[in-house]
Parts: structure tokens; C-alpha cells; sequence
């Protein structure tokens, strides 16, 4: 698939159908949950999808075109975030202030009009909101979004890794376990924040320096090469739990996984990261590619056994968008014909079943052989991130990536 196809249907398609059904030019923000003609099904808006669609919209500003209604959108997904995100208003001003230290726990759900509904376990919603901080800073070298960037992320890592204040799913005295998602995050963040804010200092290490640290935590607790595998909970030494949970992949969480690091080997030019990217790629794909119907299960476990979730073969937008930009990396960088076959595999079944050519944008849920589970095309988890990311990336593809 060509780069101007991305392109076009980055900027002429998907873009142009959030800007006119999910932006709230009312009452501010993002509304994601939205029918197959942009129609909205319910009103309540998601916290981290004011910093994903922040990011979205600021990003685009920043590297394709300074189109004033972007940057306005974004602002408006970061005035939001900024006015309900919290218990505390005005985010970030409180975290440019010299109660800078202190940082709020984010809402993961508010109302229209900002009145909270819910807060998780987790802190995603601070990584989404720092990458669009950062991305904001970029675009309007306004300080205090770069000071609420690094206090966002701060806020991450103390949550979720440094010293990790998350409480566990499980009783850790019975069977402790550790996760890959809180090291991809923090990955994926810091690179953000490096691109935007030169590798600043956070808590003690530099952007790059906690890439680092991500990559050898991914590399030696979560990758299992002896079972071509990249594990999505292991137990506290790393050994893979013999139960549901422990046994469970998510072949497009490892994909996306695979494309981080395959762009952090591009950035530094290091064969060894490309290495490592590569093979995670090869690994979960054989285990995630359903070569009877095709696209990407959604669940699978990694000695074969049956999976409790009812939803395990069902095909969701996400691991296809990631699948998409980790294929197009994996081809440019290894020159195999399997990573180009891989791409142009899933480019092709990803836009022949999610893409809706009559009203624009993709559809989220699939049955196993592709037929549509729902006419939503978007929800509290889904709105502008993962495709609009795809689009952006692959068409920029050829600006920084290179091909053997």
C-alpha cells in the first residue's frame, strides 16, 4: 500500500470524520462513542482519549501541516483534560506550580459536561495526557505544557513502576505476577517526550535512559525466544505462570511491542535492537496470524490450551493498525519477502473488513471471519489514536525509516 494512500486516507477520510462527529465544540473535548454515521450513541467521554486525541491533533499540527482547526481541536481536548481530568482543576498550572510533586490521580471516565464517573487502577490516562502535553509544548513552546508533560509522566512511573503504587489484580502473597503493558507505556512515552522536549530528565533518568531500562526489562523478564514468545504477565522471576492468566497472550499488544523497539533501533541505528524487534515480530505473528479466515486473534495461549474469554478469536481495529506499522518497519528494515507478504497481507485483509468506504473510519469489532459484531466506530476505547497513529506513521515512513 502505497504512502499516499496512508496519506489520503489519513487526511481525507479519518481525520476529517472526528473533526466532524467527535469534536465537541460545545462543551470542549472528544466524544468517541460514536455509530457507523458518526452519530452519538453516548455522550460520557473518556480521560485518556482527550490526551490520545490531544496527541492526535497536536501531532498532526506539528509534523504535517500547521492547520490552525488541529492545533484549536487540541487544545480544546487539552483544555478539557486540564478543567476535568482530576479532582484538581487546572492540571497544568497545578503541576507547573510549586505543588509540582503532588500529582493528581486522572478520571478514566467524566461526563459531557465534565462531572467525574470513574477512576482505574492504572495510570494510562497520565501517559496519555503527558504525550499530549508534550506534543502541545511543541507546538506552542507554552511552558507549562512542558512541565506537565515530565509531571504526567512522573505521575506514570511512580504508579506504575518506580516504586509502583498500582495495588496488584492478584494477592501477591499467593501468586505474584508482573505485566508487560506499565514498560511498553513507558516506552512509548519517553520516546514521545524525547521528540518533543530533547530527552529531558525524569525522576533521575533520561528519556532515553528509561527506554533503555524498557527494553531490557521487555528483552529478559517477557521474552521467551525458547518458546518464540513475548509473554503478556509472567510471575516475579519472569517464569510463565501455568493458569489462565499466565498462559494468555495478546499477539497485538507484542506487535506493537515489536514496532517500538523496531523505531528505537532506526533512532539509534543499532543492529541489535532490530534484532530483537524482528524477532519479536516473527514470533507473535506466527502465533496471532489465524491462517484459516485471516487477521489477527484477538487472545491466544501460549501452550494451545483453550481460553476462558469468550472474545479470544475476535478481530479488533487495534492489533491490525499495529500489525500494519510493525510489517511496513519489519520489511524496510530486513528486506525479507516474508515482512513485505506480512504487510501486504494484513494491509489488505485490515482494509477490506474494518474500513467502511460509505461513511469513512473503521469499524472496532469483528467476528472471527470478519463479518461485523458492532456498527460502532468508536467507544471509550476506541476513537483517534490507533488508526489515525497508523496512518501518520506509514506515510511518514520513508522520512526516517530506510530499507535494506
Amino acid at each position: 500500500m502505497a504512502n499516499t494512500k496512508f496519506a489520503s486516507v489519513l487526511l481525507e477520510d479519518v481525520i476529517p470524520f472526528w473533526t466532524r462527529h467527535g469534536w465537541d465544540t460545545s462543551l470542549g473535548g472528544m466524544i468517541t462513542s460514536l455509530d457507523r454515521d458518526g452519530s452519538v450513541v453516548d455522550t460520557d467521554k473518556s480521560i485518556w482519549f482527550q490526551g490520545r486525541s490531544g496527541w492526535m491533533f497536536a501531532t498532526l499540527y506539528n509534523t504535517v501541516s500547521e492547520n490552525p482547526q488541529w492545533l484549536e481541536i487540541a487544545q480544546s481536548c487539552l483544555d478539557f483534560l486540564d478543567r476535568f481530568g482530576s479532582e484538581e482543576s487546572s492540571i497544568s498550572e497545578r503541576l507547573s506550580s510549586d505543588l509540582a510533586g503532588t500529582y493528581p490521580k486522572l478520571y478514566f471516565s467524566v461526563t459531557r459536561d465534565g462531572k467525574p464517573l470513574r477512576k482505574r487502577r492504572y495510570y494510562y490516562s497520565e501517559s496519555f495526557a503527558s504525550i499530549a502535553y508534550a506534543a502541545m509544548y511543541k507546538a506552542t513552546k507554552i511552558q507549562r505544557y512542558r512541565n506537565a508533560a515530565v509531571g504526567m509522566f512522573e505521575a506514570f512511573l511512580i504508579g506504575c513502576i518506580e516504586p509502583g503504587t498500582i495495588p496488584p489484580k492478584t494477592d501477591r502473597a499467593t501468586r505474584p505476577m508482573q505485566g508487560i503493558g506499565p514498560w511498553m507505556i513507558a516506552m512509548a512515552t519517553a520516546q514521545e517526550l524525547r521528540e518533543n522536549l530533547q530527552d529531558p530528565s525524569i525522576l533521575g533518568k533520561t528519556c532515553t535512559q528509561w527506554i533503555d531500562r524498557c527494553i531490557e526489562i521487555i528483552e529478559t523478564v517477557f521474552y521467551k525466544p525458547e518458546l518464540a514468545v513475548l509473554m503478556e504477565v509472567v510471575g516475579d522471576e519472569g517464569q510463565v505462570l501455568d493458569h489462565f492468566d499466565g498462559r494468555q497472550l495478546n499477539p497485538g499488544h507484542a506487535i506493537e511491542c515489536a514496532w517500538f523497539i523496531l523505531h528505537e533501533s532506526i533512532y539509534r541505528k543499532e543492529p541489535r535492537l532490530m534484532d530483537l524487534g524482528l524477532g519479536i515480530l516473527d514470533a507473535m505473528w506466527e502465533r496471532g496470524w489465524d491462517k484459516h479466515y485471516g487477521g489477527l486473534y484477538y487472545f491466544r495461549d501460549v501452550y494451545d490450551k483453550p481460553i476462558q474469554e469468550y472474545w479470544h478469536d475476535m478481530k479488533f481495529w487495534w492489533p491490525h493498525c499495529e500489525a500494519i506499522i510493525a510489517t511496513d518497519l519489519a520489511r524496510r528494515l530486513s528486506g525479507q519477502e516474508k515482512h513485505h507478504h506480512w504487510h501486504e497481507q494484513v494491509c489488505q485483509w485490515s482494509f477490506d473488513h474494518f474500513a467502511d468506504p460509505q461513511h469513512g473510519e473503521w469499524f472496532g469489532y469483528l467476528h472471527r471471519d470478519g463479518s461485523r459484531s458492532s456498527s460502532l466506530k468508536g467507544s471509550l476505547w476506541k476513537g483517534p489514536f490507533h488508526l489515525p497513529r497508523m496512518l501518520w506513521y506509514c506515510s511518514r515512513m520513508e522520512s526516517f525509516g530506510h530499507s535494506k
